[in-house]
């Protein structure tokens, strides 16, 4: 099915400035879509575009629509099939990253032998690959998503982002922005999460987020149905306390770690989603520093930590911190609304 090479040159990440333009620096790890960053090099050394790169000590794998340089371990598969897409490409993906899925972490396993040997079910039609299959598979299932996210747009009122006159302002301003640092427990109410284990839950039997200390899906684990007494009150920050995932919770919840912190803002009047997102980014970068797994953060801990705040007349800025995020937001729906309206048309 494909061709398998190494790169035309491999660029050492500790070696390249990663840039936010230029061509795309594809590593091994398992987020977008791969790309690292940016880099500028030599353009002889790109690899091709419509191909398949592939991790080699963690079988990550993505379809690249674009030329693109790479880091160490990585492989680049070239379909052997005329009229090779990106649709055809997702598919294939999704098929083969199925494949090696019971392949452990260890670069020696995945040279260029054990890739190619490497077996893949795919649908057939008249005992030939059928290709309009995949594409006509992934293109419906790229439509209903589509389909989702306008609908999701509409009903949380997200089409809109144009930026006001004050949040053009702070833009621009940002590197004017002052600020100083506060206690903690100054600004928040601090205390522990409750305590289910996972043991003791059923994956998907409810609609009440189960969080954990994970980084990912902003800590959501799986969403459940348990006793109300365990319940934790949303619309707080919400610190993992063993790896210090540091997010901003809008539901009412369960934790799985009593280790867990919450943090509810004192000033009741300033409390709202936007300012906690900007407070939970704020505790992440004020504090991330400190803590790590073996070195966890505890409430004892926190009573001493500072967290850095912008400020107006001595006291946290709220104001400033609202808006700044709320421009934040209408930026990133900008980009979604306008892949939206690009797929309809």
């Amino acid at each position: 099915m494909f061709e398998i090479s190494s790169y035309k040159k491999r660029f050492d990440a500790n070696k390249v400035t990663i840039l936010d333009k230029g061509q795309p620096y594809v590593a091994r790890g398992s987020s977008n879509n791969g790309v690292k960053g940016y880099i500028i090099e030599d353009e002889q050394f790109l690899n091709d575009k419509n191909t398949i790169s592939f991790g080699q000590d963690t079988a990550t794998m993505f379809y690249q629509e674009k030329p693109y340089f790479t880091g160490d371990k990585i492989k680049i598969l070239k379909s052997k099939f005329n009229k090779f897409n990106k649709l055809k490409g997702f598919f294939l993906v999704a098929t083969m990253m199925k494949s090696f899925s019971s392949f452990s972490w260890g670069g020696s396993r995945f040279n260029i032998k054990v890739i190619g040997n490497q077996s893949v079910k795919l649908p057939t039609k008249n005992n030939e690959i059928d290709f309009d299959f995949m594409e006509n598979f992934i293109a419906e299932l790229e439509a209903q998503k589509i389909a989702r996210l306008e609908d999701y747009l509409v009903e949380n009122g997200l089409k809109e982002y144009c930026l006001s006159d004050e949040e053009e302002g702070i833009l621009k301003n940002l590197s004017n922005i002052e600020f100083q640092d506060f206690k903690v427990v100054d600004i928040f109410d601090v205390r522990n999460s409750g305590n289910i284990l996972s043991r003791d839950i059923v994956e998907n039997s409810g609609d009440v987020p189960y969080l954990c200390a994970s980084s990912e899906n902003n800590a959501v684990s799986s969403y459940i149905s348990y006793d109300d007494k365990y319940l934790d009150k949303g619309d707080c920050v919400f610190i993992g306390g063993k790896t210090f995932v540091v997010t901003y919770q809008e539901k009412d919840f369960y934790s799985n770690d009593s280790h867990n912190l919450i943090l509810n803002l004192k000033e009741k009047e300033e409390k709202n989603k936007l300012t906690q997102l900007y407070l939970a980014t704020c505790i992440n970068k004020s504090l991330g520093y400190k803590y790590s797994w073996g070195d966890s953060i505890s409430n004892r801990k926190i009573q001493k930590d500072t967290v850095s705040l912008p400020t107006k007349n001595n006291q946290p800025d709220y104001a400033l911190m609202q808006t700044l995020i709320s421009a934040v937001q209408k930026l990133v729906v900008k980009d979604v609304v306008l892949y939206v309206q690009g797929k309809r048309s």
